[in-house]
């Protein structure tokens, strides 16, 4: 054996040579064009396989390199269950049990967040609506005998801001679906009438023919909805913003007045009864098939639907029948199922406005 490797060796050293001769002539004839290729790589950013930085690199760059912005992005936010209510509640308080001392309140649709909106505990302040951006609320407060003025106030951060200016005894203020123009209601000695603002407070003008109280705007922002006596016994009637297209829509007995528009427009709630007796009606939107909604014997007031449609809310006595600051805001579906209790309070809750 130790023969036979003698004279193999030599030709093995003599192979290996030759191949090495052989491998530097390439390098040299190609290795101009080899780099020519390699830099073309690099500069087209051709991505190529490179090991994963460890964890501690990783967190590292996420430190110390600030992320990109994407102008299409959304933020994303927890979503609430398929089905399940969204949005807030903006109401009147009853805090001190007295009417003239009335605040304005605001709920998460969960029943969660309720805080005051209001701060001044010597006046009157009703009929709350929240603005289609959910970022405020305009409502009506007293003022001086004879004047109730507009205000709005800022839900984050508290800021109110007053729009009107004695022009008379206000309520109902409501900011259209575009948030260009609120509508409210001017109450008279002899009369109701429903008049138009900027948003501002400025420009303010009376609807012609629109007699009545309880406005509301339909989602498309051409028409009011609201409550008028104009041929007897109270009803809903809707309007032209113009004045223009007046048209009796509903046929109850004892209607109130508050009412609300269904987001698609199809739909519209309102109550309707004697005292004690009252019910959350629903119909469609040209007044026909009105049936009851809310579960009776709550003395049920006030509805209000949700931004999707899909539940109302309304002030009721479920589970204080007979005492007068026992009512407190409700929500249902709106087939009338899945009744849930929002507030409990030693206090009336009532007037309650849904708002994203």
């Amino acid at each position: 054996m130790d023969s036979i490797s003698l004279l193999i060796d030599p030709f093995v050293v003599l192979l290996v040579r030759s191949y090495l001769l052989n491998l530097f002539r390439k390098i040299k004839r190609y290795g101009l064009i080899l780099w020519i290729i390699l830099l073309f790589i690099l500069a087209c950013n051709i991505p190529f396989a490179a090991s994963s930085p460890t964890p501690d690199l990783f967190a590292t760059l996420s430190a110390a390199t600030p992320l990109s912005v994407d102008s299409t992005a959304r933020a994303v936010v927890s979503a609430v269950p398929e089905g399940e209510p969204f949005g807030q509640i903006a109401f009147t308080c009853q805090i001190f049990k007295i009417t003239a001392s009335n605040q304005i309140c605001i709920i998460n649709a969960n029943g969660t967040g309720l805080r005051r909106l209001t701060t001044d505990d010597t006046k009157q302040h009703y009929y709350p609506s929240l603005a289609p951006d959910g970022k405020s609320v305009v409502y009506a407060a007293f003022r001086e005998p004879n004047i109730y003025e507009i205000y709005e106030v800022e839900i984050a951060s508290g800021v109110i801001t007053q729009l009107t200016d004695r022009l008379g005894n206000l309520n109902g203020p409501e900011i259209s679906p575009d948030g260009s123009t609120i509508v409210f209601k001017l109450s008279s000695a002899n009369s109701n009438q429903l008049w138009l603002m900027d948003r501002d407070g400025s420009n303010p003008r009376q609807i012609p023919n629109a007699s009545g109280w309880d406005p509301t705007w339909s989602p498309d922002g051409n028409f009011i909805l609201f409550a008028s006596d104009m041929e007897g016994a109270i009803q809903l009637f809707s309007i032209r913003t113009d004045g223009s297209e007046l048209k009796r829509i509903s046929d109850l007995p004892a209607i109130r007045g508050r009412n609300d528009w269904s987001p698609d427009g199809q739909f519209i709630v309102t109550y309707s009864g004697q005292p004690w007796n009252r019910d959350v009606y629903i119909m469609n939107a040209d007044g026909s098939n009105a049936h009851i909604l809310s579960p009776t014997g709550g003395n049920s007031q006030g509805p209000s639907f949700s931004p999707d449609g899909q539940w109302v809310a309304f002030t009721s006595y479920f589970d204080h029948y007979g005492d007068d600051h026992g009512c407190e805001i409700y929500i249902m579906r709106v087939d009338g199922t899945d009744l849930r209790r929002l507030t409990d309070n030693d206090y009336c809750d009532f007037q309650p406005r849904w708002g994203p």
